[in-house]
């Protein structure tokens, strides 16, 4: 791989960790002021709703998925007429994609609101306007995804990174118009929402258009470039209904058996674990692109290689922070949130354990993805988060606690990391058992030197009190031990050398320009 790619990676890996750290912070404390204005019960039936919708807009995950491979791919190809019949068929699908959610939302998605959910009566009419508004603004974010997917294949990062912070710091601004709006505050919040989802589809549009020559083009429909995209998209559509069901379908779920109080904090705990993951989402979008235009031009070593190294430390970047919200998930709720909803902790600890296992499955996937070939896995992968669904709805319907969904979760994502995508990339992309060996190896003997001081301080119930300086030592007792394990036996001799001749390199420069 060569010193421009690993700079372009670096660069935007910088812009994304910088996008993070900003959204993270300004997320953490508006979703805070929200919870604590509408409360758990219509803060829970704020995320069934718009759970409903999210489970009805799966297609848009499948075609999203496509339309970013073939942008990339044509890029990578560098045949501009055929990238510009590409984005403009890509756009004609998503509207007759958002039209048929339009339809079908409003009319099976409703009847389900009305004889399923589990909605204070009271509270009913409000909720439905929330229902309505959070579809107009997921049509309006679908038309937004070839724009973003344009964004991303050209590896413009910086924008992407003021994009998402200008959304945040909209959405911070919702939070002072809650405080002084004087009309029902979920329905407030169901407005505001949707106009922050208009503002950001319109920024992205416009810089789209002003920017790259491909999206400024009449609708048209190609239909063989829509077969192609069809074609890798349909295997992507049984792998995306399966992870709608996962995802939306758990908080209807928990509505159907449960408080919306419990929906309140499998949502508390899906966002701090988000607000984790992003940690290494930010760094696999800036290696994708990469991965893919080196196979596209035939460098399949130069892709392989650098596929297993940002898997590798995707997951030590994923462990830097779960190990620390595990051990202090009470006291970092608490802290956050004031009034911690039931459940919320043992629904934290078992998503952030599963975000561990998620590296490795959604890692080992790229490899598919840049070969185009994803039908064994569009097949195989869903079926085993779809064997969950029922089988959790039974175990609920018998009195099951509501976490046995996240145990359910957790062992699913485990066996499709260990076993399903290793074979799967073995067996398609010529991978093998020696490649997936040099990445598990080391990542399970960080894993097991860096959590023994931890654990045993957590279950020793060393720093149960909330003090916030004894929370702040096991975190960064966690951390060092991170580090540690990372430095002693999570990387090569080689790498090692590598990294402190780079520290020094960057140390003499800083002095020679004093």
């Amino acid at each position: 791989m060569s010193n421009t790619n690993n700079k372009t990676i670096a660069k935007n890996t910088v812009y994304l960790y910088f996008r993070m750290m900003v959204t993270i912070a300004i997320s953490l404390y508006t979703s805070r002021i929200v919870l604590k204005i509408l409360g758990i019960n219509d803060f829970g039936i704020y995320q069934s709703v718009g759970g409903v919708v999210g489970l009805l807009s799966f297609l848009n995950g499948a075609l999203a998925t496509g339309s970013s491979r073939f942008l990339t791919f044509e890029l990578g190809r560098g045949d501009f007429n055929k990238l510009r019949r590409t984005f403009s068929t890509i756009v004609t699908a998503h509207l007759i994609l958002a039209l048929g959610i339009l339809v079908i939302s409003e009319t099976i998605g409703l009847w389900f609101v009305y004889n399923k959910l589990v909605i204070p009566a009271e509270r009913f009419d409000a909720a439905l306007v929330a229902y309505h508004l959070s579809i107009l603004a997921a049509v309006i974010h679908l038309m937004q995804v070839p724009f973003n997917a344009t964004i991303i294949s050209h590896e413009k990062m910086g924008i992407y990174a003021y994009g998402g912070i200008a959304d945040v710091v909209l959405k911070l601004a919702i939070v002072y118009m809650l405080s002084i709006g004087g009309i029902d505050k979920l329905v407030l919040y169901s407005i505001l929402m949707c106009l922050v989802t208009l503002t950001m589809s319109l920024f992205y549009f416009f810089y789209c258009t002003k920017s790259f020559k491909e999206t400024r083009t009449r609708l048209l429909f190609d239909k063989k470039i829509m077969k192609d995209v069809l074609g890798y998209s349909m295997w992507n559509l049984f792998a995306n209904s399966a992870i709608a069901l996962k995802n939306q379908g758990s908080i209807i779920l928990l509505n159907m058996f449960f408080s919306p109080g419990v929906v309140t904090a499998r949502a508390v705990a899906n966002q701090v674990n988000l607000a984790a993951y992003h940690f290494i989402t930010n760094f696999r979008t800036a290696a994708t692109p990469q991965i893919v235009k080196r196979y596209a031009i035939e460098d399949y070593e130069g892709s392989k290689s650098l596929l297993l190294y940002s898997t590798k430390y995707s997951y030590y970047l994923m462990l830097l922070m779960a190990l620390p919200i595990f051990c202090v998930a009470p006291q970092l709720l608490k802290i956050w949130l004031g009034q911690v909803p039931p459940y919320s902790v043992i629904f934290l600890q078992l998503t952030i354990v599963c975000s561990l296992f998620h590296v490795f499955d959604s890692s080992f996937y790229t490899a598919l993805y840049a070969k185009g070939q994803i039908r064994e896995n569009a097949l195989i992968s869903p079926t085993i988060l779809f064997i969950c669904f029922p089988i959790v709805y039974l175990l609920f319907r018998a009195g099951f606690p509501p976490e046995t969904y996240a145990w359910a979760s957790l062992i699913s994502y485990a066996i499709l990391a260990l076993l399903v995508k290793p074979l799967l990339i073995i067996k398609i992309v010529d991978y093998t058992w020696k490649d997936i060996f040099s990445v598990f190896y080391p990542c399970l003997k960080v894993t097991v030197l860096s959590c023994i001081i931890p654990l045993v301080l957590y279950y020793r119930g060393v720093f149960d009190e909330s003090i916030l300086g004894r929370f702040c030592l096991l975190v960064l007792v966690s951390v060092a031990c991170v580090f540690i394990a990372v430095w002693t036996v999570g990387v090569s001799s080689s790498e090692r050398i590598k990294f402190l001749s780079y520290v020094r390199t960057r140390f003499k420069r800083g002095n020679s320009l004093t």
